[in-house]
């Protein structure tokens, strides 16, 4: 099946800025460390085997990844999920994805990013941008933190005052090692945030308001879980009618039925061709 004159609405809606990727784990399929050739830990699975040295958990803990990082957390503190994500995501050495190098290519004035890497930080390292950060359990208070990055380097701003209300924007809910670590990734974590995410307190005002109208393009997850599928729906709160679209090959009913709720028209197609590159080889 080919989808060329929707995948031209969606070129040209993400060429005005009117359209906004939101993406997930599988942006990373093809990140691989360039010593060890080991592949980055992105998705639910990937994650629990890195924080748990290896091993799988027990299978209810198997489910998603907040939930075995919360019970890494009762046992050995939030520090012992902190440190193993900071080893993972602040390491140099990883590889550059290619959808990053795509998106990064099209000069996006706004991209949801869900994963905790740096790659489309570097991508966007010489291009001045406001990066938004989300943050969790604090005493009161705002759950994110706004960077201004010059071109060179990034620099803290305590509120809008301090960035270009203009500038691209590249929003990481569940956090990033640069400039300063902070993660979204225990399921108390998620409560929080999603509470505060729900509440209006986790994204910036002016975003509140330039998003209004936007569309979104989802790629690079499934919407089979519920912390994704919670963060997407306040995400495209005041979205256009429709809201946008979801690439998932082989999609469920499960994910048909909630993206129709949202307004997303479901599309059994990899992102790689909607961006024009060959399909990635299985390994």
């Amino acid at each position: 099946m080919t989808f060329t004159s929707t995948f031209n609405t969606i070129r040209d809606g993400l060429a005005a800025g009117a359209v906004v990727p939101f993406i997930g784990a599988d942006a990373l399929a093809d990140v691989a460390h360039t010593i060890t050739g080991k592949k980055i830990p992105a998705t639910s699975d990937e994650l629990i085997y890195a924080l748990n040295n290896g091993q799988p958990m027990a299978a209810r803990l198997m489910y998603e990844f907040p939930r075995a990082a919360m019970n890494i957390e009762l046992k050995r503190g939030r520090a012992a999920v902190s440190r193993t994500l900071e080893s993972i995501y602040a390491d140099t050495a990883w590889s550059a994805a290619a959808m990053h190098t795509w998106l990064a290519g099209l000069d996006l004035p706004y991209i949801i990013d869900i994963n905790r890497d740096t790659g489309l930080q570097q991508a966007w390292a010489k291009r001045p941008h406001t990066l938004v950060v989300g943050i969790a359990r604090i005493n009161a208070g705002t759950r994110y933190k706004l960077f201004r990055h010059d071109g060179g380097s990034y620099h803290a701003a305590m509120d809008e005052s301090g960035i270009d209300p203009n500038a691209p924007i590249l929003f990481k809910p569940c956090g990033t090692p640069w400039p300063e670590p902070s993660w979204i990734a225990s399921d108390a974590d998620f409560v929080d945030y999603i509470t505060e995410l729900m509440g209006g307190f986790a994204i910036p005002p002016y975003i509140k308001a330039r998003r209004k109208g936007l569309r979104y393009l989802i790629i690079g997850t499934r919407l089979n879980r519920d912390t994704v599928r919670m963060l997407l729906s306040d995400f495209i709160h005041a979205a256009a009618e429709p809201a946008g679209w979801a690439l998932i090959a082989g999609a469920n009913a499960k994910e048909k039925r909630y993206c129709a709720r949202l307004g997303l028209e479901v599309i059994e197609a990899d992102w790689r061709e909607l961006a024009g590159l060959p399909a990635r080889q299985a390994a």
